[in-house]
């Protein structure tokens, strides 16, 4: 696997971070959790005046075998038909990005079909879709590795593009019991608390989705190394996401994370690099059956809960605008010095 340089941020600047917000013309604490979001960007741009340069949203896209299971309520020519959709700028990832001035980047990671007449598609495509993980591996370990190393690439990208801050989506048919399988190995949490009726099953449709993935995962009893866990159950624009995320962090950027399906990357991503998630702002809590689980698992805080289930990387983009509000505050607002406001307590 690609190896990459991933450090906790250092921690030795907390104290002048809180002494930054606490002089700030409020009471203490008075900003509640735009406080704590500031300060996670501060730490990881080892900063007091921090920054966001030139966002990005990037949306990776892959069709899964395990479709052909029937365990989402759509078909998986869905995937392509979405895709086309973000190129000519009609889903809703692209009207929220349009409105916070948010680059977007959408790749085919390996979507079951060729789409070649636009420049607007990053081509990545590892193969058509990965195998059923009912009958066999999703991917071979070298696909695996392939995807993490591709979407490391992305990141590399952008990064030259003066990008320090990069929210992660997905598309692809199926996803969500890719996400499910993984975080069910990776947290041990029992398999019927981890899946959910992704595109909206019904409760017998989700007891079928359940059944599948029950055998699926008893089919493969011996498998426990993270890298071949993330091949035979992983998807190629979860895995790509993965490479793409530890990129980030390597260059100590901000990662914003979506839903169920991009969380359930970064749980692969942390399973090599656990200082990753130093680097990591949670966006918002899913809808999908699980995904409350596996922030609590992570000890993570997401910043909105509106019932969201969309992906696309929907979250980061509505999440932008508070993290830049947070960001504002900290380098605009006036201190008690600066605005001559007395905090000595006098006798009247």
């Amino acid at each position: 696997m690609k190896q990459f340089k991933i450090d906790n941020t250092d921690k030795r600047i907390i104290s002048q971070i809180q002494d930054k917000l606490n002089n700030k013309t409020k009471p203490i604490g008075s900003l509640g959790k735009l406080e704590n979001i500031v300060s996670r960007v501060c730490l990881i741009q080892q900063t007091l005046s921090p920054e966001l340069n030139n966002p990005h949203i990037l949306v990776f896209a892959a069709d899964h075998g395990i479709t052909q299971e029937n365990v989402s309520k759509y078909p998986s020519e869905v995937t392509h038909q979405m895709v086309l959709n973000f190129l000519q700028e009609g889903a809703a990832i692209n009207v929220f990005c349009r409105q916070h001035d948010i680059a977007l980047k959408v790749i085919d990671a390996g979507i079951n079909a060729d789409v070649y007449n636009t420049p607007k598609l990053i081509h990545q495509k590892i193969g058509k879709g990965t195998r059923n993980f009912a009958k066999e591996p999703a991917m071979t370990v070298d696909e695996c590795n392939l995807a993490i190393e591709m979407g490391s690439t992305i990141t590399k990208q952008i990064l030259q593009k003066g990008c320090n801050i990069v929210g992660f989506g997905e598309m692809g048919i199926g996803n969500t019991s890719s996400a499910a399988v993984l975080m069910h190995k990776f947290t041990n949490l029992p398999l019927n608390e981890c899946v959910g009726k992704g595109t909206g099953l019904n409760t017998e449709q989700m007891q079928h989705k359940l059944q599948v993935l029950q055998k699926a995962v008893n089919h493969y009893p011996d498998i426990k190394d993270p890298l071949e866990t993330l091949a035979t159950f992983g998807g190629f624009e979860i895995a790509q996401m993965c490479g793409a995320m530890l990129q980030a962090a390597e260059n100590k950027m901000c990662l914003l994370i979506d839903g169920f399906i991009a969380t359930a990357a970064l749980l692969s991503a942390c399973q090599f690099y656990p200082a990753i998630l130093d680097y990591c702002l949670f966006c918002h809590q899913s809808e999908e059956h699980g995904h409350k689980a596996m922030l609590d698992y992570l000890k993570a805080e997401p910043i909105l809960n509106l019932d969201l289930r969309l992906g696309e990387g929907t979250g980061c983009a509505l999440a932008y605008p508070i993290i830049q509000s947070s960001v504002n505050f900290m380098n605009e607002m006036a201190s008690f010095q600066s605005a001559g406001v007395s905090t000595e307590k006098t006798d009247n």
